[in-house]
């Protein structure tokens, strides 16, 4: 315990790092608070929250931190952010214009993120619009169509707008990645409402505290499992030739590739999840389609063949993503100009196809582990968990969660040891997901 009051008392001297984590809590306090605004014109008690709190629905109602079922001026969130920033790192790969701006610097970036903005407004353009006709209710509209339409549409994209200029001043001026603790923020918002649900569940009749016990320790071994997953590296050894220029020596030293076992992180599952999604819109635009069994089962997220067909996607995701994500070649030709080797394989093509070999091998079991958390959710909700409280036992959520802690605690602890101080843990250090090694130009989006 002492050990943890002089680690504050360290963070705390340091007046660059004080500042940064006041800015912090200050931008997020700010989203916080804006999360509870109503969208103008809209009669908050006659929205009915709970009907966004279920399903598909609820998944996303986590991500934007309860403001999707408050029909918040931040209901939309980053998703659409999100979503911009994937397809301009898939239009990078497949277009040769964003290609080329990919490998122009600095200036090629800020072109990058000007088309993700504009494509965001885009984005969210639409999804507002199909928020307001399917979540908000007739009764609930104070003011006619299409007067409600059109305000309502202006008022949550300016919203995610601003979320998304939150995330950027959070980068530049706080600690942590913005977008990435926005949404980790979102998350932790809704923890205690899962954990009191499913604690008045227990002590009611349903299992008693024992059983909510024993839920808290699973949680916690989860938790664990994850932390495993997402620090798993695979370490490549590069040396490096020794070079003499004047009295001093270059070189000469071994250095290590860390080649993550998860280097998609999250993608597959939000991949995966997004084309699971899919039946369940198809059977509430069709009444018939409703009455399709196989459709029903892929629809309902507990199911066998929803899990099943879940995991094979997470598995076959998780290799495209990396595949796309994690250039070979461009590693094996930086290592060349830098006359760097790997003992006992040749430079080159051979040094290509070596790195691409192991990806393939750690790559298999990163997708198992990835697809046995991102179905831990729909087994903890067959064993008798409330559903609010069984989405952190994995899934998307939990990866999140501990990914940006990791990195944003890995983050604290390079301002402490860059002053001399000690760093937050007495053995090891932090790692943070920054040394996910992706192709040149290539930014990966903030989750």
């Amino acid at each position: 315990m002492k050990k943890f009051f002089n680690t504050l008392s360290n963070i705390w001297k340091i007046d660059d790092l004080r500042v940064r984590i006041i800015n912090t809590l200050l931008f997020l306090l700010i989203y916080r608070i804006g999360s509870f605004i109503t969208i103008p014109g809209v009669d908050a008690n006659a929205i009915d929250s709970q009907k966004a709190r279920e399903g598909v629905l609820g998944l996303l109602n986590m991500f934007a931190g309860g403001s999707f079922s408050r029909s918040s001026i931040f209901a939309l969130g980053v998703m659409p952010y999100i979503s911009a920033s994937i397809v301009m790192q898939l239009l990078g790969i497949a277009v040769p214009y964003f290609q080329k701006l990919q490998k122009e610097g600095e200036s090629g970036r800020n072109k990058i993120n000007q088309w993700t903005r504009y494509l965001t407004i885009f984005i969210t353009a639409l999804q507002a619009i199909g928020y307001v006709k399917s979540q908000i209710p007739s009764e609930a509209k104070l003011f006619g169509e299409p007067l409600f339409t059109i305000s309502s549409v202006f008022v949550l994209t300016a919203g995610t707008l601003f979320v998304m200029w939150l995330g950027e001043k959070i980068t530049d001026k706080g600690i942590g990645n913005g977008i990435s603790l926005i949404i980790m923020v979102g998350i932790i918002a809704q923890l205690p409402f899962g954990i009191l649900s499913e604690f008045t569940s227990r002590i009611s009749g349903n299992g008693g505290p024992i059983a909510f016990l024993i839920e808290i320790v699973a949680l916690v071994a989860v938790v664990m499992f994850t932390i495993l997953i997402v620090q798993g590296t695979r370490k490549i050894a590069v040396q490096y030739a020794k070079r003499i220029v004047g009295n001093k020596q270059y070189g000469g030293v071994r250095q290590y590739i860390p080649l993550k076992v998860t280097a998609a992180g999250v993608m597959p599952i939000i991949f995966a999840q997004a084309l699971m999604f899919i039946p369940a819109t198809v059977a509430s635009f069709f009444p018939n389609a409703a009455s399709n069994g196989f459709l029903m089962a892929v629809s309902d997220y507990t199911s066998f063949t929803h899990n099943i067909i879940f995991a094979i996607l997470i598995i076959l995701f998780t290799y495209f993503y990396t595949a796309i994500t994690v250039n070979p070649n461009q590693m094996a030709d930086d290592m060349k100009k830098n006359q760097g080797f790997i003992p006992g394989v040749k430079p080159g093509i051979t040094t290509s196809e070596y790195i691409d070999a192991v990806i393939s091998r750690i790559t298999l079991p990163g997708s198992i582990f990835l697809a046995i958390v991102a179905i831990i959710p729909a087994i903890a909700s067959k064993l008798g968990v409330n559903s609010q409280f069984s989405r952190f036992f994995g899934g998307t959520s939990l990866i999140i969660l501990v990914g940006v802690v990791l990195d944003t605690l890995q983050q604290i602890e390079s301002h402490l040891l860059m002053r001399h101080y000690d760093g937050l843990m007495k053995t090891g250090r932090i790692k943070g997901r920054t040394a996910i090694p992706v192709a040149a130009g290539t930014t990966p989006p903030a989750i």
